[in-house]
């Protein structure tokens, strides 16, 4: 499908620049198969929408502190340089994208740590192996994990996506909410977002009504805020992410499906590992390694019977996701009420709660 079919006018005005407070004040927007209506609720009211015996997938991904701030250094002279780590390659050596990559070349040293308000944590050393396009730079540490882990930890700060650090700095708060509650397994370069919206009351009030939650692992990676630049879906190539689900989590999925459950993917990121593990029995089978699922209109979901989800971009992949669960004229109506009704978009923005038609 042509990629400008995804398209929608949009109002910059509408980006959330912080969640909102508490988590599961959100607004929700509920939208069912047509005709049936469009619903306004808040994240709050999510036990009151589900039934007992439905079953809810979360990521419990961990964000590292990816975004790190520092110095190039070459003979004698520096320069500042901004890196976001996108993927470890193995214990010591990340792929990152920096800016202004124009400033690095092969052989550059870069020196994390050297602003004054962190320089009493000392610094943390890299060397440029290789730059490539796009901004892409292949780094290797001084250091290598777990000790670099520590580090990173302790210099970095939230990897905020771009439209949000475009209308205000980072701040202090965003280490613990750009962080789900489910957040444990360190790993991922960006939020799994509508894990955000949850918390401990709103867990409470889905497990009395009888709706289980189970964790899933997919590490969120560089691919979630990458443009689509092909003219045609067919030409896109998804970014690959690293996934696990055990085997006692596949069996208590099949388990609640198979009794009359509706499995409910709690964003994009449980909703892709979950098809990658389904068959075209739409048995869930255990998961463990990268997926690069692109999922589009036309394709026929296995094992996801509800997605809760933000609202995403224009000619994302997320936004060509949801048009496939949901229908695309659906969705455009869909961000279209939500637009009018002034929702907030995006990372740290409102919800939906969308229903698969049958």
């Amino acid at each position: 499908m042509r990629v400008d079919r995804f398209d929608f006018d949009f109002d910059d005005t509408l980006i959330a620049l912080h969640p909102a407070r508490p988590r599961d004040a959100s607004r929700l927007l509920v939208v069912p198969p047509a005709p049936r209506p469009f619903a306004d609720h808040v994240v709050r009211d999510l036990a009151g929408l589900l039934r007992p015996g439905d079953v809810l997938v979360v990521n419990d991904t961990r964000v590292i502190q990816a975004a790190l701030a520092g110095r190039r250094e070459r003979d004698g002279a520096t320069a500042a340089i901004e890196v976001n780590l996108l993927e470890a390659l193995d214990a010591w050596r990340w792929l990152a994208l920096a800016r202004p990559a124009k400033r690095l070349r092969a052989g550059d040293r870069i020196v994390f740590g050297a602003s004054d308000e962190v320089c009493a944590l000392g610094t943390l050393n890299a060397t440029v192996e290789e730059r490539g396009g796009g901004g892409m730079v292949r780094i290797a540490f001084d250091l290598a994990s777990p000790d670099l882990d520590r580090w990173i930890d302790m210099l970095g700060r939230p990897p905020l996506p771009p439209y949000i650090c475009a209308r205000r700095a980072p701040a202090p708060p965003d280490r613990d909410d750009y962080q789900t509650m489910f957040a444990d397994r360190p790993g991922a370069v960006a939020a799994p977002t509508a894990g955000l919206h949850f918390t401990e009351r709103l867990v409470e009030r889905l497990a009395a009504r009888g709706v289980a939650l189970y964790r899933v692992t997919l590490h969120v990676g560089a691919g979630t805020f990458l443009p689509v630049k092909a003219e045609d879906t067919r030409d896109h190539t998804m970014h690959e992410e690293w996934g696990r689900i055990a085997a006692a989590t596949a069996a208590a999925l099949n388990e609640a499906r198979a009794a009359g459950g509706r499995l409910v993917a709690v964003g994009t990121t449980s909703l892709r590992l979950v098809e990658s593990a389904a068959g075209e029995d739409g048995r869930i089978r255990p998961f463990e390694g990268r997926t690069g699922i692109f999922i589009t209109p036309g394709y026929r979901f296995r094992a996801a019977d509800m997605l809760l989800t933000n609202f995403h971009l224009p000619r994302s992949t997320l936004f060509m996701l949801v048009a496939a669960f949901s229908g695309l004229e659906r969705m455009k109506q869909a961000y279209a009420h939500a637009i009018a009704a002034r929702y907030r978009f995006y990372s740290y923005g409102d919800a939906c709660l969308l229903e698969r038609p049958r």
